[in-house]
């Protein structure tokens, strides 16, 4: 329980400024798991049951999920942090970023590091009125690396899985990856079980470096969780809402295209769940019919 309370601290949910935690599940921490509950939208039962458990121990970003007055600022499923700080500058908006010199990993060529940014930084852009550049490191405004452990900011990395990266709000512009990850870019061609999505991650990490907090919808984007071997890039209606209410709609965005996506994606979501009911009524069928003989 003493974990499962640093786990929760860590991400807003506790409070206390002691770290001497008590291995009792005590109405603080039921609270916690409650409030934890409805942030990430399960079903809230203040009890650590399995869908919970599931989604403490997935890999996650680093970002805390705070929605008290002095963390994010909470609009329907999707949040800000506090004072919804945007990035500010002359139309036509330009954000620039950089690759750290010092601070990249060798298990991913330069080339497919900078290719799947650019695919990440172009969806966002797609929907709001901003473009991204990539320039020098030094003059960069998103200043992106590779780190592990205790990097100097506060939120160490833990190793494989655990935190995948974090990144700052506007106009902080720092972007970091831990080093020690299974970073992939092809499921089928890395078969590690522990592969992580690198344009995944990119594209959640940007979505805090524009200043949006994490969404309580499981398929968004800025969801915080990402289990290892999947990949979740495409924006989600909640994402672009969140984003749009800080910097305007990109004018040659519609939503059309979107809700259609959504819709087959939901469509296969239902198939999907529609199959294996089947599927398990065939087998409760045959066995009674095994057992009747």
């Amino acid at each position: 329980m003493s974990q499962l309370k640093k786990y929760f601290h860590r991400f807003g949910y506790l409070s206390e400024t002691t770290s001497n935690f008590t291995d009792t599940f005590d109405k603080q921490l039921e609270t916690a798991v409650k409030l934890y509950q409805k942030r990430l939208g399960l079903h809230v039962t203040g009890k650590l049951d399995s869908d919970t458990i599931s989604t403490i121990v997935a890999p996650r970003c680093g970002v805390s999920d705070n929605s008290s007055p002095h963390g994010l600022h909470v609009t329907r499923h999707y949040a800000y942090f506090n004072g919804k700080p945007r990035w500010v500058r002359a139309s036509p908006v330009t954000l620039t970023y950089a690759f750290s010199p010092y601070n990249m990993i060798d298990r991913l060529s330069v080339t497919e590091i900078r290719t799947v940014f650019n695919s990440a930084f172009n969806r966002w852009s797609s929907v709001i009125p901003v473009s991204f550049k990539e320039t020098q490191y030094e003059t960069a405004d998103i200043k992106i690396g590779f780190y592990r452990g205790d990097h100097g900011d506060g939120e160490p990395f833990d190793g494989v899985l655990g935190v995948l990266g974090h990144a700052f709000s506007p106009e902080n512009g720092r972007f970091h990856l831990d080093a020690a990850e299974m970073w992939s870019v092809d499921f089928e061609r890395d078969t590690s079980k522990v592969a992580v999505d690198l344009e995944s991650v990119a594209t959640h990490e940007i979505g805090h470096v524009l200043g949006l907090g994490h969404s309580s919808i499981k398929e968004a984007v800025m969801y915080p969780s990402l289990s290892p071997r999947k990949k979740k890039v495409d924006l989600r209606i909640d994402d672009v809402e969140g984003v749009q209410a800080l910097y305007g709609s990109n004018p040659n965005f519609t939503f059309g295209s979107l809700l259609q996506s959504e819709n087959s994606f939901n469509h296969a979501i239902g198939s999907e769940t529609a199959f294996s009911k089947s599927l398990l009524s065939l087998v409760i069928g045959l066995l009674i019919l095994f057992l009747c003989d």
